[in-house]
């Protein structure tokens, strides 16, 4: 690792970036693939910090939020006890996302179960980011309730929109999900606006993590192996996608959109993290 230039690294980490595999990565750079695992790991950490350190005090004024799924090592449904204890971590791994839909910025992520616990960690750590009163919205799922309301109080503006989907046969071969036939809008805490109740925006950024990272993608075998490499990789796409990737729309990074950058990060300065 030591004995790779700023410009190795960085053409390792956009090979990363724009979706390879540690082994495809491995094989085009002519570098072993260990090489490659611990510069993911390194750049993940210090991206994980930076971001950690730099997204305070952000004057959104909307958030949505949402859970993307994916699995380490095996579904959950296929770990034993002797695998729970061989890999910790193994098994189903939800990924939760805030996004400013005006900005286009990532506040907040975070990494686990898709339980209360893990909830109320995301909201906590989103909710400390945050210099004054947001409207949220989320999906359906119960714990956002509690999780909000223990993190924020009476100091938001909160909603849930809850789809409803048609009542289809189920069938072995189908993979997506049923139709969505309706959207339901539920005011739970505050008075959110009607006209700002949304998941779209959380949801596209689902899609872009799909496509961005190779341990995304749905029936194939690049799915994470170790839940330190998943996570450090989690943290170097945001890192990326917040400080790096002109949005189309913005013509900006959403880190430029929301004040944290003054400029357009090259990947070259994300490998300088590690200096």
């Amino acid at each position: 690792m030591n004995r790779l230039s700023i410009t190795e690294r960085a053409r390792i980490i956009g090979l990363l970036i724009e979706g390879n595999s540690l082994r495809a990565t491995s094989r085009i750079c002519d570098v072993s693939i260990n090489t490659v695992t611990k510069l993911l790991v390194d750049v993940g950490c210090a991206s994980a910090d930076y971001q950690n350190k730099t997204l305070r005090n952000l004057t959104c004024k909307r958030i949505q939020c949402d859970e993307i799924w994916a699995f380490c090592y095996a579904k959950a449904k296929n770990v034993t006890p002797e695998i729970a204890e061989k890999i910790p971590g193994a098994g189903d791994v939800w990924t939760w996302v805030a996004i400013d839909p005006d900005t286009k910025l990532v506040p907040s992520y975070w990494i686990g179960r898709r339980d209360l616990a893990n909830a109320r960690e995301f909201i906590g750590d989103l909710a400390s980011r945050l210099a004054s009163r947001v409207q949220i919205t989320t999906d359906g799922l119960r714990v956002y309730a509690e999780a909000i309301e223990g993190a924020f109080g009476c100091e938001v503006d909160y909603a849930m929109l809850v789809k409803i989907y048609g009542n289809e046969a189920p069938s072995d071969s189908r993979y997506s999900p049923p139709e969505c036939i309706a959207c339901q809008q539920a005011n739970v805490i505050g008075w959110p606006d009607k006209r700002h109740i949304s998941t779209s925006h959380v949801e596209r950024q689902n899609l872009t993590m799909r496509m961005s990272m190779r341990r995304f993608t749905r029936l194939t075998n690049g799915f994470s192996k170790k839940l330190e490499n998943h996570i450090c990789h989690v943290a170097l796409h945001f890192m990326y996608y917040n400080f790096c990737r002109v949005h189309k729309s913005l013509r900006v990074t959403p880190a430029m959109a929301a004040g944290v950058s003054d400029h357009v990060w090259t990947i070259e300065e994300i490998a300088s993290l590690l200096i």
